[in-house]
C-alpha cells in the first residue's frame, strides 16, 4: 500500500513539472524515486533489528535532532524560512526527525513509568520532550509541522492512561491560549489564517493557493481530466502544486476516483497502525505504533482537509506523495518500525 501511494505521489509529482514550453523538468521525479529508494533501504534494516532495542537509541537522537533543529535557525534563509540544513549536497530538514524523535523519547518514558507512579518535576517530562522542539520549528517559522506534535503527545498520554478529564482540561487551555499564541505568528500564517474564513478576503494574495487548489480539485470530476491534462496544473494556475497541494494535481487530473482511492489507501495503513498498537502487549512497542500512527493521520487529514479548504493552510506534505526527500524517508522509516514492531510483537 505505501508503494501505491508512491506511485500516485510520483506521477503526480511528474505531472506537475510539466513546462509551459513542452518541456519536463524530470529532476523532481527521479530525486523523489532516490529518496524513496533510500526509504526502502531503511525499511530493509530497521525490520533485521529488535524494535525493542531501539529505546537505547531514543534520547540520543532526540538530543541530535534537538542540536539540529538550533543549527538550522542560523541557516540561510529559503522560502521565507530556516527549514533545512545542507549537508552533501542533499537538503535535510531537521523538524521531519523531529516528529520521530519524539515518539521514540515518549515511548520509552511511558514504558518505564505508569500514571499513577508519576509525581513531582517527572510528571512534566513528557511535555517538556514535545514543547522543545516545537517552539524550535514554529521559530522557523514551520507552524504545521510544529502542531503535529501537539495530538501525537495527546494519542500517547491516552494511551498510557492520562486521565481523559486533563486531557480535556489541556484541550481548553490551549484553547485559550490561542489569541495570544496567534500574536507571535508570522504575518503570513495570520493571513492564512484569517483567509480560511474567508478565501475572497485577499483572492490575489493569501486567498490564491486555496481558491485555485478549490478550482482544481472541483474541476476534476468523477474520472480527471486525465495525466498531465488539468488546465489548473498546467496551465500554472497552481502554487505548490508538487509539495503541499500535490492533492489538488491528482483531484483534478484523477478526479474522484483516484482521490477516493488514495484515501482507502491511508485508511488501511493507519487503522493497521492502530491495530498493531492494541495487539501489541508491550507498552514500548505499542506507543511507538501509536505515535506513528497517529503521526500519518494527522499528517494526511491537514493536508488533505487544507487542500480542499476544510482546514488553514499550515503548510503539511502528504506523506510519500509531496516532493520531498526528508519527509518520504521519516515516513518510510516510520512505516518500517511499524512493520517490525508486527514481526516482532511478543504473542503472550
Amino acid at each position: 500500500m505505501p508503494v501505491l501511494i508512491f506511485l500516485i505521489g510520483i506521477f503526480s509529482i511528474y505531472s506537475a513539472s510539466f513546462k509551459s514550453s513542452q518541456s519536463f523538468d524530470e529532476t523532481l521525479a527521479v530525486r523523489q524515486i532516490l529518496w524513496m529508494g533510500i526509504g526502502v533501504l531503511l525499511v530493509f534494516l530497521i525490520v533485521r533489528v529488535d524494535y525493542f532495542r531501539l529505546q537505547d537509541f531514543a534520547w540520543p537522537v532526540y538530543i541530535v535532532t534537538v542540536i539540529m533543529l538550533v543549527a538550522v535557525l542560523f541557516m540561510p534563509t529559503r522560502l521565507g524560512a530556516h527549514r533545512w540544513i545542507l549537508v552533501g549536497g542533499f537538503n535535510i530538514q531537521p523538524s521531519e526527525l523531529a516528529k520521530l524523535a519524539v515518539i521514540l523519547v515518549l515511548s520509552r518514558f511511558f514504558m518505564n513509568y505508569r500514571p499513577e507512579a508519576v509525581s513531582g518535576a517527572k510528571r512534566w517530562v513528557p511535555f517538556v520532550v514535545v514543547a522543545v522542539p516545537f517552539f524550535l520549528i514554529l521559530k522557523e517559522p514551520d507552524l504545521g509541522t510544529g502542531l503535529t506534535l501537539i495530538p501525537i503527545l495527546f494519542a500517547m498520554l491516552y494511551l498510557w492512561g492520562f486521565r481523559t478529564k486533563h486531557l480535556i482540561m489541556l484541550l481548553v487551555l490551549g484553547a485559550a491560549a490561542a489569541p495570544f499564541l496567534f500574536s507571535f505568528l508570522k504575518e503570513y500564517q495570520k493571513a492564512r489564517l484569517l483567509v480560511f474564513l474567508n478565501p475572497n478576503m485577499d483572492p490575489l494574495g493569501a486567498g490564491y493557493t486555496i481558491i485555485q487548489s478549490k478550482i482544481a480539485i472541483g474541476s476534476g470530476g468523477l474520472l480527471g481530466k486525465g495525466f498531465m491534462e488539468g488546465t489548473q496544473n498546467q496551465l500554472n494556475f497552481l502554487p505548490e502544486r508538487h509539495t503541499d497541494f500535490i492533492f489538488a494535481v491528482i483531484g483534478e487530473e484523477g478526479g474522484f476516483v483516484v482521490s477516493i482511492l488514495l484515501f482507502a489507501l491511508f485508511w488501511v495503513i493507519i487503522k493497521k497502525g492502530y491495530v498493531i498498537s492494541g495487539q501489541t502487549p508491550d507498552k514500548f512497542g505499542s506507543q511507538l505504533a501509536c505515535g506513528i500512527s497517529t503521526m500519518l493521520a494527522v499528517q494526511s487529514l491537514v493536508n488533505l482537509g487544507m487542500t480542499m479548504g476544510f482546514l488553514p493552510v499550515v503548510g503539511m506534505p502528504l506523506p510519500l506523495v509531496s516532493y520531498g526527500g526528508s519527509s518520504v524517508i521519516i515516513t518510510m522509516l516510520a512505516i518500517g518500525i511499524l512493520l517490525n514492531i508486527k514481526m516482532r510483537r511478543p504473542l503472550f
